[in-house]
């Protein structure tokens, strides 16, 4: 127990986990993974989570200096055996307070040691014990490829930090890592994906690989890399690797570097938010990273969401007449989302649409008013101005209040 509460506090600031997306079939063994996701419980620190998330080691050999286990911090240290691991998923899944594993390490001895340690984990649960919960494992860049592929073999996902969107800033924040050690894992990773998937076209029972796909997670705020910068490095990542997710952690402060800024509030946790909606942006919306954020503005806006800001940079595009408007047209639009530009593409075929239709087609309707027009109708205000429409659309400032003597 002793272990298990230094290992799982050290897995905290790793937030590269989601629900399964995939399905396994149970055979007459423990656990299920099943295609809609993995029933949830909350962390002490208010994530939402639905696995034991356990790291297998925190004793490292790397001196990262954003991380609470590098080499020369004088902290606990905790490993945990194969069996262990195993036996702990085993009694958390039968006490019912998971359905899936998160398995991450601290490079431990070596890459090689801990990436065949973290094997041995899987092989226990899938072939001894039988377990066909989700399990989610992170790979440990600069390990033999073979057990890469062992563990893929046997994991539903698997993930590789990249932590830093630049080679200049990794290199000053983890001296011991560079991005093509980190590429090489998940290019190995894509290879194997595809290959496997060609396999079981042409035959029914072919193993699947890493069958939920692979992530990755970079720090926010530890450097000074713009919005810009990490953005690109996202958009580049998916294109590359074909990855099903980039997660975005703000930065918090664990250790004294002077490498490292010094948060005098609390972490950036905003900016963190407008990076996984420019990330929704990108992959759903139909957005390129050049019109969220540019040169010129290499920053987000922290006031506004970034779909708002385009908007109102794009006075030309609007306002757009909802009966007529493409899909993609739709998407642009403030206040509507993926469901209900499908919703009203479906319902004016039948009739066009009145501004009262559109707030049961589940449309944002006090955001969406400003942009577009329903039937040759107008109901934002008019003129259309972006000064004004931003104006309306932030809350108002805290008035002052007079102090009372009594």
């Amino acid at each position: 127990m002793a272990k298990l509460a230094i290992l799982t506090g050290a897995a905290r600031y790793d937030v590269a986990c989601a629900s399964s997306g995939v399905s396994r079939k149970n055979e007459g063994g423990i656990g299920n993974a099943k295609s809609f996701g993995i029933c949830h419980s909350w962390s002490d620190d208010g994530r939402c989570i639905s696995l034991l998330k356990v790291l297998v080691s925190n004793d490292c050999i790397y001196d990262c200096r954003y991380c609470v286990n590098r080499r020369s911090n004088n902290i606990p240290r905790a490993s945990f055996t194969a069996r262990e691991i195993a036996d702990l998923t085993l009694q958390f899944y039968r006490r019912n307070y998971i359905e899936g594993l998160f398995l991450s390490a601290a490079v431990e001895v070596s890459p090689h040691h801990t990436m065949e340690k973290m094997v041995r984990i899987l092989t226990l649960l899938r072939q001894e014990y039988e377990f066909h919960g989700y399990i989610h494992v992170k790979i440990i860049p600069g390990a033999d490829p073979v057990l890469i592929q062992q563990a893929g073999l046997l994991a539903d996902r698997m993930s590789v930090n990249i932590e830093q969107p630049s080679e200049q800033s990794l290199r000053l924040l983890a001296p011991q890592k560079s991005l093509p050690m980190l590429y090489t894992p998940m290019q190995q990773v894509r290879d194997q994906i595809l290959i496997h998937k060609e396999e079981r076209k042409r035959f029914r029972h072919a193993p699947r690989f890493a069958p939920a796909g692979q992530s990755t997670q970079m720090i926010v705020g530890a450097s000074q890399d713009s919005d810009l910068t990490i953005l690109h490095t996202t958009q580049a990542l998916y294109r590359a690797f074909g990855l099903k997710r980039v997660y975005f952690s703000a930065y918090v402060p664990v250790n004294q570097d002077s490498h490292l800024p010094a948060l005098a509030t609390a972490p950036p946790l905003l900016r963190e938010h407008r990076l996984y909606q420019s990330d929704w942006l990108v992959r759903y919306y139909h957005f390129q990273v050049e019109e969220i954020v540019d040169p010129v503005h290499p920053q987000l806006e922290t006031e506004i969401d970034p779909k708002m800001a385009w908007a109102l940079r794009h006075p030309e595009f609007f306002p757009l007449e909802i009966n007529r408007a493409a899909y993609e047209e739709l998407l642009r639009v403030p206040g509507i989302g993926l469901k209900s530009a499908w919703r009203i593409l479906t319902q004016r075929r039948l009739a066009a649409l009145s501004a009262d239709q559109l707030k049961t087609l589940g449309v944002a309707y006090k955001r969406a008013r400003h942009f577009i027009t329903c039937k040759g109708v107008y109901a934002g205000s008019r003129p259309f101005d972006p000064l004004t429409i931003r104006r309306s659309i932030l809350p108002p400032a805290p008035s002052a209040q007079q102090l009372t003597l009594f």
